[in-house]
């Protein structure tokens, strides 16, 4: 005979609201009836399923990264938008062990549902010190953070209340480049992020720098709507050009930061790149001083890339750009192709430029949290995983009397793969076909895998995959299906391009401590199935 119902359980199954509850690893583990009436799907052959499967596929990674809405699956195949802010319950080491919350269907993302999506993640930044924005064409700023008062001057509601108050506080001199920029996202096609360096005269006439970290979000039948971050980085700006008249403030910025440093004095045309520069580039052995410092950078970035560099840090000297920042692809020490965005800024005596000191960062180290090109999650939010995942299995190791399914749950794999010939696709066909070839990769190994599993991209043609809740055998079937399915041939406009992968493959059996260790590992493991042939695996 079933325990009778306790008082809040029987407000939970009256409840005309779908209530949802899940595991660490999104899978279903309570549902009330208002389940079935919503969705149609039965409440008991529901339970014990991924939530994640009843996900629209372009929406279940921003679910997990903690979006509230998203395309729910109903009975019928229709996909249909909901609401779920789910509340995650944590044990004592503030791990995930369940997800809570109501589901609520809305016909149509209001600005409201969006204003409240943009809160959630501002809070996210209420430790950086600067402004959060969101703007939208024909309407001005939508939203500003109070920081506007303190930083500019300005009160919100004056700022807000004028759609042109922005334009109109830009310095004169960077207005027409900020304008072309701003004017561009207004009337994209796709989304994307950008950035922004200029001006801004404050409430009482004192000129800001502004660093704006900005992202432009575009959806059929609505009005483009950006969002973004604006810093004042005045103090930085001034920092840059005491940073060339100061051996010592020099030394201590090129130890202390995670950015290659360099200076160059366009006189003498020596450029000296500090150690963390090299780095970033796979240059070891090589002095720090570089005599022709235009011909040692050219012999660093990608042949079709070079004109561009040379055309954005060549606009700053000439007095149209007040700094310069720009990326590019360059080839690393090791051979593989790498993204790295160089900025700077110059020192003019007498109206000409005489040096030039910035940093160099190496896009696959950022901090963002999906690339853009491929739409997979990247870098941080893998290692963020993977750390869950270790987590998880440390403690089902350690717990006595652990049943078998109990700990097999908690196993996982890593698999890191390396594209086969993919430089010699850029070579001859072009960036643009090799570009195309990584989105087609991405969609590839997204149906090979599991919805509980991530497929995130961690830079040039390399990409890392984990599998949860998997033994090793499994991970190295899952390894050769993946293989297998990357070999088929791809068709990229009147082409048809052959470019398998090398993948190494590391399960949680290994028992290393730390996610460094794990993607280590499935490095070691790939290079070894590429030392064996093309297209290999590896354990």
């Amino acid at each position: 005979m079933p325990a009778p119902l306790t008082p809040s359980d029987e407000l939970l199954q009256l409840l005309p609201d779908a209530v949802v509850q899940t595991d660490a690893r999104w899978i279903i583990t309570y549902l009330n009836p208002a389940w079935y009436r919503l969705t149609g799907h039965p409440v008991e052959g529901t339970l014990g399923q991924s939530l994640l499967d009843f996900v629209h596929p372009d929406d279940a990674g921003a679910l997990r990264a903690g979006m509230p809405v998203f395309r729910l699956r109903f009975a019928d195949s229709d996909h249909r938008w909901m609401r779920l802010q789910l509340h995650p319950k944590t044990d004592a080491a503030d791990r995930v062990i369940s997800r809570q919350g109501v589901l609520i269907e809305i016909t149509e993302i209001t600005e409201q549902v969006v204003m409240e999506d943009r809160q959630r993640f501002l809070r996210l930044l209420e430790t950086i010190d600067g402004v959060v924005w969101e703007a939208e064409l024909g309407v001005g700023n939508t939203f500003l953070s109070p920081q506007v008062e303190r930083l500019f001057g300005y009160l919100v509601e004056e700022w807000r209340a004028d759609p042109g108050f922005w334009r109109a506080h830009v310095h004169p001199d960077d207005l027409a480049d900020a304008l072309v920029i701003d004017d561009a996202a207004y009337h994209a096609t796709h989304s994307y992020a950008y950035e922004m360096s200029y001006r801004l005269i404050a409430k009482s006439g004192k000129v800001v720098w502004v660093r704006d970290l900005c992202r432009v979000d575009v959806e059929p039948g609505r009005p483009n709507r950006m969002i973004g971050l604006m810093i004042d980085v005045t103090e930085q700006k001034n920092t840059e050009l005491e940073l060339v008249q100061s051996d010592n403030r020099y030394a201590l910025a090129t130890r202390g930061s995670t950015d290659g440093i360099w200076d160059w004095n366009l006189q003498t045309d020596v450029l000296h790149a500090s150690e963390r520069f090299h780095e970033i580039v796979g240059l070891g052995g090589t002095g720090r001083l570089h005599e022709h410092g235009w011909q040692f950078l050219q012999q660093l970035i990608d042949s079709d890339d070079r004109e561009r560099v040379e055309t954005a840090y060549r606009r700053h000297l000439s007095g149209h750009q007040p700094n310069f920042s720009v990326d590019f692809r360059a080839r690393h020490g090791s051979g593989r192709l790498v993204w790295l965005n160089w900025r700077g800024i110059a020192q003019f005596e007498g109206g000409k430029a005489v040096r030039m000191a910035g940093s160099l960062s190496d896009l696959a180290e950022r901090s963002s949290s999906y690339d853009a090109l491929t739409n997979l999650p990247g870098r941080p939010l893998f290692r963020d995983r993977l750390e869950h995942a270790i987590a998880l299995h440390r403690d089902g190791a350690s717990k006595d009397g652990d049943t078998p399914s109990t700990a097999d749950t908690a196993t996982f794999a890593v698999l890191l793969l390396d594209l086969d010939r993919f430089k010699a696709v850029n070579d001859t066909l072009g960036h643009h076909v090799g570009d195309q070839l990584l989105q087609q990769v991405a969609r590839r190994l997204e149906s090979c895998v599991r919805a509980v599993d991530l497929v995130a991209r961690m830079s040039g043609d390399e990409f890392n995959v984990l599998l949860e809740s998997i033994d090793a055998a499994g991970a190295a079937e899952r390894a050769e299906t993946i293989a297998s399915a990357l070999a088929v041939p791809y068709r990229i406009g009147p082409h048809t391009v052959n470019c398998g992968a090398s993948i190494g493959v590391v399960s949680s059996q290994a028992g290393f401590a730390t996610t460094d260790d794990y993607l280590r590992a499935a490095d070691a493991a790939m290079y070894q199935a590429k030392s064996l042939k093309k297209g290999d695996v590896a354990n």
